[in-house]
């Protein structure tokens, strides 16, 4: 794939205004929920994929400091920042694309994968490649779990969703909105797929899905 990718923030603002904005989509509320449903356990390894400025990985370190977090992202700025805000955290931080996590961390080398808000800012075949890294190195019975803007089902979701279309694009941004999140996830080999949460935010509705891998 590309080395290209979407900033944290698209067309909206710098990178440095990333947490103020997040902040926005009720994240104390969607995050502690990805925590959750990964469930660290000690001994586990446990990737988030697309992790910006670090706030998730840090939440799964906080929650299990016996686990193995490791934050993949492909925006050296960003990385930078979750290095400054995780000072003394027992996470490590790699540079890359979120399709290419086989090199990073080996076939079959993880229990869980985590991700937010990453997908609706890639094209079809970049959500599909990301989908099937993250396959690629989960052990059998893996865990996956995805905070990102799924199907927007009312009419104050979808208005409220255009603030993120603006920054990230339409394109790329409407396939989540109509629901294909799930046959994605599907068709990229996991099962027992399901969308165990919505949250309502001011930018739309954000969807915890989870599976695993067979």
């Amino acid at each position: 794939m590309s080395d290209d990718f979407t900033p944290a923030l698209g067309r909206l603002a710098p990178t440095r205004f990333y947490d103020p904005v997040v902040a926005l989509t009720r994240e104390r509320r969607w995050r502690s929920s990805v925590v959750m449903y990964a469930s660290p356990r000690p001994g586990e390894t446990v990737v988030d994929v697309g992790c910006g400025t670090g706030t998730l990985a840090l939440l799964l370190a906080r929650a299990e400091p016996r686990a193995t977090i490791v934050g993949v992202d492909p925006d050296p700025s960003v990385l930078a920042a979750a290095r400054r805000k995780g000072a003394g955290a027992a996470v490590r931080w790699e540079q890359g694309l979120g399709d290419q996590l086989v090199p990073l961390l080996g076939t079959g080398s993880v229990d869980t994968a985590v991700s937010s808000l990453v997908l609706h800012q890639c094209p079809i075949p970049m959500k599909r490649a990301i989908l099937a890294s993250m396959h690629a190195v989960l052990r059998p019975g893996g865990r996956m779990v995805v905070a990102d803007y799924g199907l927007q089902r009312t009419r104050a979701m979808r208005l409220a969703f255009r603030t993120v279309q603006l920054a990230d694009g339409r394109a790329d941004t409407r396939p989540n909105a109509d629901g294909v999140l799930p046959g994605l996830i599907a068709g990229a080999g996991f099962g027992d797929v399901r969308e165990a949460e919505v949250v309502p935010t001011v930018t739309g509705s954000i969807s915890l899905y989870v599976a695993r891998r067979p």
